[in-house]
């Protein structure tokens, strides 16, 4: 394959979608997300506008999933150019003392552990030359955000230690900071709130595009 190959991790909505839909014109895009109908609708999309991509309904939380998405890329591609991580989990917003289980449990097997799991994964097939892009959102210490704010800390933390690790031997790792969107994932902290002053996902997708082409 001559054209680029990018691996989505969170494909199905959101920005995931919107970055997918703007790269297909450059790359193939691998899109990963639990959704099955709405990886269909993001690949008629892709196909409508000249793109090609391989859905890939998966849970990032499952390891024997994580381990066949990438060897079947290996095996299919040998090598990957860039990979998008956008799957994250919003945990209903609670006081910390009433943060359930189940939602903590939840928070750090999407948000920190999925998040370890890829790097160890998807590295080996960025190799020196590939890059991996991460999107921060910082709530630590917010209240109520106790679930959401501490795990999606945590995957930063993890994310910029790989980032100064990997500093001369690559892949590049890249952080990058979204302006606020109309996504689900928004509408659960801020029910109600007024949408129209907010960034749409393609025009946001837009504007970070050129941070990430720019290797």
């Amino acid at each position: 394959m001559t054209q680029k190959l990018a691996l989505i991790t969170g494909a199905s909505r959101g920005l995931g979608a919107a970055l997918a839909e703007a790269l297909a014109p450059t790359h193939h895009i691998v899109a990963v997300a639990r959704t099955t109908g709405a990886l269909e609708e993001l690949d008629d999309r892709i196909k409508a506008a000249g793109g090609t991509a391989t859905l890939a309904p998966m849970d990032v939380t499952t390891p024997e999933a994580m381990a066949t998405l990438c060897r079947g890329i290996h095996d299919r591609w040998g090598t990957l150019d860039l990979w998008l991580h956008t799957a994250i989990h919003a945990a209903p917003l609670a006081p910390a003392n009433f943060v359930s289980a189940k939602d903590w449990e939840k928070s750090v097997a999407v948000n920190a552990t999925a998040t370890s799991l890829l790097i160890n994964y998807v590295s080996p097939l960025l190799g020196q030359t590939g890059q991996a892009v991460f999107f921060d959102d910082p709530h630590g210490g917010e209240k109520f955000f106790g679930a959401y704010g501490a795990t999606k800390a945590a995957q930063m933390a993890l994310v910029r230690s790989w980032q100064a690790e990997t500093t001369s031997t690559g892949p590049t790792v890249q952080i990058l900071d979204p302006q606020p969107m109309p996504t689900a994932l928004r509408a659960r902290f801020y029910p109600g709130e007024d949408r129209d002053p907010l960034h749409s996902t393609t025009s946001e997708a837009a504007r970070l595009l050129p941070a990430i082409l720019q290797r």
